[in-house]
């Protein structure tokens, strides 16, 4: 495995346990004010879609795989 998938995978999981608890306490936090808190699950969800979508840009990308295939 690369050393720069490795690095993605990691980052993407430490970032991912973090982002988890941070929804749960803005969970939390929406429930408990129903009205104004809603709201607040608006940029969580965009949030989470542009992360999706930059990781999964990185994962797809063809030009970044170029060098995986040469011997070192």
């Amino acid at each position: 495995m690369p050393l720069d998938k490795f690095v993605l995978i990691l980052t993407i999981v430490i970032a991912a346990a973090g982002v988890t608890v941070w929804v749960l306490a803005m969970f939390l936090t929406a429930v408990q004010f129903s009205g104004w808190g809603v709201l607040m699950l608006i940029p969580i969800g965009l949030g989470a879609y542009i992360i999706a979508r930059v990781v999964g840009d990185r994962l797809n990308n063809k030009d970044d795989d170029y060098y995986d295939g040469i011997e070192k």
